[in-house]
């Protein structure tokens, strides 16, 4: 067991918080209060790689794995949770291009995604199943050449902006075995976007109802064959669940700093905040949950990149726990600035509001836990 990180890992590592401190971290609060996207500098990260970190290299990826993926998410998140978080989806989106389209898709789009010509939106759930991803209603009807799609998406980031959308649709029968995915272009005759939604987080990226009604695209637009888009969509959730994970342990790692910047320098009861025993045991048993929880992320990326049988286990015991733990460091480090944390001066409410979210989403916590106990459980269900 060797728990250093290459020379090309620490590389990976530094080039991300660079681009953190320099382009994300300096305009995220005023992002988030503008409700601002930052298209622009988003379209920046390709240049450094971060457009395809895991798609492959002969389309224009940097053909990287979940780890480096897992480092590269957690340094951007220390900038600006959001902006970290929608680079991810749009990953998420190339990859699944690259791993499950024809070459010819290939070609076409993955070139486009890796460089940011074109920006990617992923689209599953849908108004009326979130947790129940398999209960989706939007149709796909095939005529001839074309798939004419009806139904809605919620919860959508880069609605209205991003360039293209994976949706997953019903092609077939009830449940997981009918879902395909496929490509929609914005542009496309009958594709509609409901309202900018207001939310307590993620203020820096667009949330919208994507609508279809007697919206036509080619059969070429499907990625992979009928009948396994719900099964592309649990693949590429894998790794999403680590993504997200680290955008709030990133996030909890800026906020742990911004506690002993300010105990440090705040005084209560003739002494720092920093020398109060009780308040050091708080610092102690944050950095210490922060350093579990990067363990577990870490070898739950190790697992995905090695295809070990317990990946998924793996993914959803790390998504699960460190989301959870990263909300409470961060919510404890606001408690730690008293009532100054909770003034939009500093950055504490922010952190609190993007990462309560991380959660809900890539699968809700107590779906995680339903994850694991059906694989503890199943050999005694045979």
């Amino acid at each position: 067991m060797d728990f250093a990180l290459t020379e090309d890992q620490l590389a990976i590592q530094e080039m991300a918080r660079r681009f953190a401190t320099d382009e994300l971290q300096p305009h995220a609060a005023k992002w988030d209060e503008d409700h601002h996207f930052p298209i622009d500098v988003i379209k920046q990260s390709a240049d450094l790689g971060l457009a395809g970190i895991y798609t492959r290299d002969d389309v224009g990826g940097s053909g990287l794995g979940r780890l480096d993926a897992v480092l590269i998410f957690e340094a951007l998140s220390e900038g600006c949770t959001s902006t970290a978080a929608f680079i991810s989806i749009h990953n998420m989106c190339t990859w699944m291009i690259d791993r499950f389209g024809s070459d010819e898709m290939r070609s076409e789009w993955c070139p486009k995604l890796t460089s940011m010509e074109v920006v990617a939106s992923y689209c599953l759930t849908e108004p009326g199943s979130g947790s129940d991803a398999a209960a989706l209603k939007t149709k796909a009807i095939r005529e001839g050449d074309e798939y004419v799609l009806n139904g809605s998406k919620a919860f959508i980031s880069g609605a209205g902006v991003s360039d293209v959308y994976v949706v997953m649709v019903r092609t077939g029968e009830d449940g997981p075995k009918g879902i395909s995915t496929v490509l929609v272009e914005k542009g496309t005759k009958g594709l509609s976007f409901g309202a900018n939604e207001s939310k307590m987080g993620w203020r820096s990226q667009p949330t919208a109802i994507v609508n279809f009604e007697d919206c036509r695209i080619p059969v070429a637009n499907r990625v992979g064959e009928e009948g396994d888009g719900f099964k592309f969509a649990m693949m590429g959730l894998d790794g999403g669940r680590l993504n997200i994970a680290a955008c709030s342990l990133g996030t909890a790692n800026g906020a742990l700093r911004a506690a002993l910047d300010y105990t440090n320098e705040r005084k209560a009861f003739g002494k720092r905040l920093n020398q109060q025993q009780a308040l050091q045991f708080k610092l102690a048993d944050m950095a210490t949950e922060l350093e579990a929880a990067r363990a577990l992320l870490y070898q739950a990326a190790w697992k995905l990149d090695n295809k070990t049988p317990d990946a998924t286990r793996h993914c959803a015991m790390a998504k699960r726990f460190v989301t959870d733990t990263g909300f409470n460091v961060v919510n404890d480090a606001l408690q730690l600035h008293g009532g100054y944390g909770y003034l939009s001066d500093y950055p504490l409410e922010r952190m609190v509001r993007d990462v309560r979210v991380h959660q809900i989403l890539e699968g809700a916590n107590e779906i995680m836990r339903v994850i694991v106990a059906r694989d503890l459980l199943k050999e005694y269900q045979a």
